[in-house]
């Protein structure tokens, strides 16, 4: 950390002394030089690495124990779709079945990489380097949904495969069978889109405790408790638009009744993002100007 310290010093340091033009834009602050030390930031911190281990694990060992599990109780296709058994669910979303929890994890990855600086007081020089404020937003976007994209899309493939191996070949999916590819790739597609839901929970609520109690309520909490507590018509006009079911719609072979389209739900999960990052680069601005 000594070594990021010193970069964000020097970035934040006073422009005294230059002389040409090709000094002031070797000390201009840009948006790839400020993904560049967010990553910098990322990649420097053991926890980061951890988190992202253990979210894989979680993925592809909880895939694989559930696979083993049901195995004996999944049948073999009928016309040659995916394997529906006596579980009522098919080898691929068995298979995927580490993604509740890995969801949770990569989220708690967003929240910190933003919670984090606010708590350790490295905000303050991150923000001296970049006074507009909205590229160290930017950034940290850019970087947390790119490496949660690279992890997590290998990841949801390698629990795939791993899961209908368990299966054998009288009863597994393959991706060439209707909704397989989508429901594999929109998995991983998720798990990234979490990530940066939980970024933007994180630089709303700057305290990580918060940002994850609230993070665990989106996911977890409010798609099963909403249609207990609320009438049938609310519920079913609300719960579809709830972040994890948005999400189910396109990383589900056969989606629940109930459930948006493939495209609305993704549209859906994406304007969640989209509300709160701009939410959270307003009060950026005005929290920290």
């Amino acid at each position: 950390m000594s070594t990021l310290v010193a970069e964000v010093q020097t970035v934040a340091a006073p422009v005294t002394g230059l002389r040409t033009r090709a000094d002031v834009a070797r000390l201009k602050v840009t948006l790839p030089r400020v993904v560049r030390s967010e990553w910098f930031k990322f990649a420097s911190l053991r926890s980061s690495w951890i988190t992202i281990a253990v979210a894989l694990a979680v993925v592809i060992g909880f895939g694989a124990l559930a696979a083993a599990v049901a195995s004996g109780d999944v049948q073999p296709a009928q016309g040659g779709g995916p394997a529906d058994g006596a579980l009522g669910v098919d080898p691929t979303s068995l298979s995927l079945a580490g993604v509740g929890l890995a969801q949770i994890i990569l989220g708690i990855l967003g929240v910190l990489a933003v919670s984090g600086e606010y708590s350790s007081g490295m905000i303050r020089a991150t923000l001296a380097a970049v006074p507009r404020r909205i590229p160290v937003l930017s950034a940290k976007a850019i970087v947390i949904g790119a490496v949660s994209l690279v992890v997590a899309v290998p990841g949801a493939l390698a629990a795939f495969f791993v899961g209908q191996a368990i299966f054998g070949a009288d009863a597994n999916a393959s991706l060439s069978d209707d909704g397989v590819t989508q429901a594999v790739l929109g998995t991983g597609v998720y798990l990234a889109a979490i990530a940066l839901l939980g970024l933007a929970l994180g630089a709303l609520l700057r305290h990580a405790a918060g940002a994850i109690g609230t993070l665990f309520t989106l996911l977890l909490l409010a798609p099963n408790l909403l249609p207990i507590v609320l009438p049938d018509s609310w519920a079913t006009t609300i719960v579809p638009y709830l972040p994890s079911n948005a999400g189910a719609a396109f990383t589900s072979v056969v989606p629940a009744d109930g459930l948006l389209s493939a495209g609305a739900g993704a549209a859906v999960l994406a304007g969640w993002i989209v509300v709160l990052l701009a939410a959270a680069a307003v009060l950026l601005k005005r929290r920290d100007a």
